[in-house]
């Protein structure tokens, strides 16, 4: 039997673009990654608010468990120099929450679930005869060049660690984050593994640094978080193990060819700093599921000018979040003196503009 879509990738979109594509009717084969990482899943994803839309009406969203699901209230940016910084609030932007931030584990298991009782969906080991192809395998995927797709890829030469923390002050869910010395530290407030006192750790650092600290004692990588993050977080201790992988910003030269597709970490890869991953990769299951529900009766699922409707709709979004990560990025790894004041000084004047601040804020909860 030939299945409407094959996807290859059962991640986050994989799994979340195999349920858009059930509610429509469509025959679903979905194929799994051959192998998973070793240990516990120390990831949290900033979800924004189209992302919880689609994860709501997935019926995915409501089954998170409470403390795997933490809304941010508040964000706060700091500057690598005294005095510059710019903040963000729910409140001012007159929405419940800023972002979500989302235990990337708990994300899994409930589309998992969720995929149990989607009636058109089965899983394969291996690619079945199918009408369009969407591949969904990540960052590491190795079917692009395949189908003649190239990428263009900016290797930042940096890791994220990541690790889980618990600190002896309260989040008052207000999410951190300091630039400094060409580094990003973010602490993200998440109720796994303490209720009001857990955090989520992405920092961004050079690889050959990034690698020190895994194998650091846990006493000197806390010593270390206390001093880059200036005790605002209160006084801070690890929770779990620590895990890296490097970082890189890649954009396909195209999503969309004669018969395939291409979503998430597969079509784009973006600097953590923009909390943005994710979210752009569910922003293309939410993408693709409405332009295949409003082909013609007639035209057939891999039809080309039918791909490309998704191409088009996808193309800018993603590129213009991934170099505006990019050059925030590169302004700050930047070590000019004028080039350090003119960052810090942009931060502060934008922290005066609430206009801006609102439209920014708007722009990144989708």
């Amino acid at each position: 039997m030939q299945h409407d879509v094959l996807i290859r990738g059962d991640g986050c979109v994989g799994r979340a673009l195999a349920l858009a594509l059930s509610r429509q009717g469509l025959r679903v084969a979905l194929r799994g990654r051959p192998e998973r990482s070793s240990g516990p899943d120390l990831r949290a994803y900033a979800l924004n608010t189209a992302s919880k839309r689609l994860l709501s009406d997935l019926k995915v969203w409501d089954a998170l468990s409470p403390d795997a699901r933490t809304p941010v209230r508040d964000m706060k940016v700091q500057g690598d120099q005294a005095g510059a910084h710019i903040g963000f609030s729910a409140s001012q932007s007159e929405v419940e929450a800023l972002t979500w931030i989302v235990d990337a584990a708990e994300l899994e298991a409930q589309l998992e679930t969720a995929l149990r009782f989607a009636p058109h969906v089965e899983r394969v080991l291996d690619d079945v005869p199918h009408a369009l192809l969407a591949l969904c395998e990540g960052r590491e995927a190795g079917s692009r060049a395949a189908l003649g797709v190239s990428t263009r890829a900016h290797r930042y030469g940096h890791s994220a660690v990541a690790a889980r923390l618990v600190s002896d002050r309260p989040h008052h869910g207000v999410a951190w984050q300091w630039f400094r010395d060409g580094e990003v530290l973010a602490l993200l407030p998440l109720d796994r593994p303490q209720a009001g006192h857990g955090w989520a750790l992405v920092w961004s650092q050079p690889a050959e640094r990034a690698t020190r600290w895994l194998d650091a004692s846990p006493t000197d990588f806390e010593a270390a978080l206390q001093a880059h993050s200036q005790g605002l977080a209160g006084e801070l201790k690890l929770a779990s193990e620590r895990k890296a992988w490097p970082l890189q910003w890649l954009q396909a030269d195209r999503v969309s060819g004669p018969g395939f597709v291409l979503l998430g970490d597969c079509a784009h890869q973006v600097h953590p700093l923009s909390g943005q991953g994710l979210n752009l990769g569910l922003g293309d299951v939410a993408t693709l599921a409405e332009v295949l529900a409003a082909r013609e009766a007639w035209r057939p699922l891999g039809d080309e000018r039918l791909l490309r409707r998704y191409d088009r709709k996808r193309v800018w979004p993603t590129r213009l979040m991934g170099g505006g990560a990019d050059a925030l990025w590169a302004g700050f790894a930047h070590d000019s003196p004028w080039v350090a004041s003119l960052r810090n000084h942009g931060l502060n004047w934008v922290d005066q503009m609430p206009p801006l601040k609102r439209w920014l804020a708007q722009r990144a909860m989708g």
